[in-house]
């Protein structure tokens, strides 16, 4: 009668019985590595360990050894991998916890609310600018360019035929008054002129997105010979040969 053969049973470990990776990327050897450290009992034999790990961590990511203080980046983070619990003497400021989770300021958002939202923020900082500078040619100028600007953003917002008394009552209320062309007689570009335009700019970005996501269907050349004197050449015979 055959005895029965012994059995070991081994634990399996599994993901969900295992502490969280504080860096993921570093994986879980090197974690273990920092865990191990920490459990040294002699500081010094913990200094050895902390620069050896440091190291290995260094060669992980050979593509950060030119970013600057690169050596101090792997610091912190052989600290954050311990919880802070490594005891060492690190050549940089040691972090804490209460530095790591702090949370900075938000940052203040412009927040602009224009009464012609389509006209754009750009379009009131150029009116701004136009009102800052002397009377002169280039001032005057730079409000017909203003204007046609203007005119071109509404028809494009509004496909349909707008006077130029509509621009020029915009433009003054957007300038506080002081630009009013009502009285310069100043003649913008036709409704016609600048639908045209607009036409060619949106035809223009479909063109290059459809050349973009096709490049080798559109590069392919459309054309045929047209040269009377060429003739194909015809394939030698092979059983000729």
């Amino acid at each position: 009668m055959t005895e029965p053969i012994a059995t070991t049973h081994l634990h399996l470990e599994y993901n969900s019985e295992r502490e969280h990776l504080r860096i993921p990327e570093y994986g879980r050897h090197l974690q273990k590595l920092i865990d191990l450290a920490c459990e040294i009992p002699t500081k010094e034999e913990r200094n050895k360990a902390a620069k050896h790990i440091i190291n290995v961590m260094g060669t992980l990511n050979p593509h950060l050894r030119d970013v600057p203080d690169f050596q101090h980046k792997l610091w912190d983070q052989i600290f954050i991998m311990s919880d802070f619990k490594l005891d060492v003497d690190s050549p940089y400021p040691i972090p804490t916890k209460e530095l790591l989770h702090l949370k900075p300021d938000p940052l203040p958002y412009p927040q602009k609310n224009p009464k012609y939202r389509f006209y754009g923020n750009h379009i009131k900082s150029m009116i701004d600018v136009a009102n800052s500078w002397e009377v002169g040619e280039l001032k005057d100028i730079l409000i017909k360019v203003i204007a046609n600007h203007m005119k071109k953003s509404y028809l494009s917002w509004n496909k349909d035929v707008v006077e130029d008394s509509v621009i020029f009552d915009h433009l003054l209320e957007l300038s506080n008054g002081k630009i009013n062309l009502h009285s310069s007689q100043q003649e913008l570009s036709t409704t016609s002129t600048l639908l045209r335009t607009n036409k060619k700019v949106s035809n223009k970005a479909f063109n290059g997105n459809n050349q973009q996501n096709n490049p080798v269907k559109n590069n392919r050349p459309n054309f045929k010979n047209k040269n009377k004197n060429f003739h194909k050449k015809n394939k030698p015979n092979q059983n000729n040969l």
